[in-house]
């Protein structure tokens, strides 16, 4: 096995989910887990190039040299094979697809994993035979999509791999699952997940997450594609806006009622206010630009931070008109409930605050009016502001918030959102910097 880790030392900096570019991996082996598939092997590997150590999923498949596609060569073997990324290769689909509707174990309690079928199907068949085949472009995970064969009637399923591994359920599988069993449309129904138990360096066993697989829909674009091409055609969204503020009212009042909310103490205040604080003097030290609105928004801060907050709730975390997919069957449906990647697993379990998820739509939103090429910038710019109040006003219907409740906090993290996007886009898109600008502008105006 030392030789195989040689290799994804080399191999693992190359792809795209993994985590800690410009370095070079320290790999130990945590777990070796073989499948049914001849030479097909699940393995969980620890990075200790960084602190705290990275554990990363990693199935890989050994086969004859030649008969793999290149992208998925991780190196040579012996005696004419090579060893292959398993995502591509069938034995390793068909038995993650076998895992994730039927069920099964490999490996024991302390060490293995185990497919658990969750059924959320609506009452329509899952497909009999099926074809899998790689999504391209994602990022920090990888996500299979199986298509019925032929004639089959069966619904089409999309399994995400979770390349980054951590103890706990992942809240992407514990909230969809859950407001998928209680019938919830805006989400996509769930189909199963992969859970595993492995070894931490001390020798204590920890579950985790390892893959979860949901409703695949076909052919549809996601919101903020639908959002950007009506815009550039002026046409009014507001409907669809409203429709969209009830979809994500809809998943608070759901996860509020399945999850345990609570009152937030003086100490949830001051971490959260600490963290706007963090990032707003790391943002003036980025950002020039932001210099003259620091007192502004300290005194925004200080005033959400004085002003009434709701119950703190388990949330979405990271959503925006990405995360949003338009079905012709389902309206909205709201994906990714993994929270934002770079925050530690535990963090993202906790309940946080409603409104957060509110803000990182409105942010979404306003983004529209830089993306849209386009001569007549107040037109755009008044295609945004409708579409920003039409979702609060379908969010205020459903949620059962006043229209003219106090607005300071929603301020706060709209600012705080602005912040991290003017550092964000001065790091990686400095033409982009003028998006967030010109919101905090808007938001902390200095006169």
């Amino acid at each position: 096995m030392g030789d195989l880790l040689d290799l994804l030392a080399v191999w693992m900096p190359r792809q795209r989910w993994y985590g800690t570019k410009g370095r070079n991996p320290r790999l130990t082996l945590v777990a070796d887990w073989p499948l049914d598939a001849a030479d097909a092997r699940l393995l969980l590997v620890r990075d200790e190039a960084v602190q705290p150590a990275i554990v990363y999923q990693v199935p890989v498949a050994r086969r004859a040299e030649g008969s793999v596609p290149p992208g998925s060569l991780i190196g040579a073997a012996d005696d004419g094979q090579v060893w292959a990324d398993a995502t591509t290769d069938p034995a390793f689909t068909d038995a993650l697809f076998a895992l994730v509707t039927v069920g099964g174990e490999v490996g024991r309690d302390e060490d293995g994993f185990r497919g658990i079928p969750l059924g959320a199907t609506g009452g329509r068949p899952l497909p009999e035979r099926v074809t899998a085949r790689v999504l391209s472009g994602e990022q920090s995970n990888t996500s299979i999509i199986y298509r019925p064969e032929g004639e089959d009637p069966g619904v089409p399923v999309i399994c995400k791999l979770f390349r980054q591994v951590n103890p706990g359920i992942n809240p992407d599988v514990e909230l969809q699952s859950a407001l998928a069993a209680d019938g919830a449309t805006f989400v996509p129904g769930a189909i199963g997940e992969v859970r595993g138990t492995w070894m931490t360096p001390e020798g204590v066993p920890v579950s985790g997450s390892l893959a979860f697989a949901q409703e695949f829909f076909e052919g549809v674009e996601d919101a903020w594609r639908v959002a950007l091409d009506a815009a550039a055609a002026g046409e009014d969204f507001s409907q669809r806006a409203y429709a969209l503020g009830v979809s994500v009212a809809g998943m608070h009042v759901a996860l509020a009622e399945r999850f345990s909310t609570l009152m937030p103490s003086a100490g949830d205040r001051s971490a959260v206010a600490n963290a706007w604080e963090r990032r707003l003097m790391i943002a003036v030290m980025e950002v020039p630009e932001l210099k003259p609105y620091a007192d502004r928004i300290h005194g925004i801060y200080e005033h959400a931070l004085d002003g009434p907050w709701p119950a703190l709730q388990r949330i979405h975390g990271d959503l925006h008109l990405g995360q949003v997919l338009d079905t012709p069957s389902n309206g909205w449906v709201l994906l990714d409930f993994e929270g934002e990647p770079l925050r530690p697993i535990d963090e993202r379990l906790q309940p946080d605050v409603a409104v957060r998820d509110v803000a990182g739509m409105l942010r979404s939103f306003d983004y529209v009016s830089g993306a849209v090429a386009d001569d007549d910038g107040e037109a755009v710019r008044a295609w945004v502001i409708a579409a920003q109040q039409a979702f609060l006003d379908g969010y205020a219907d459903t949620a059962g918030r006043p229209r003219d409740a106090d607005d300071s906090l929603l301020k706060a993290f709209e600012l705080d959102k602005a912040v991290y996007e003017a550092i964000y886009e001065t790091r990686n898109r400095p033409d982009w910097v003028g998006i967030p600008l010109a919101a905090i502008s808007r938001l902390a105006p200095l006169s």
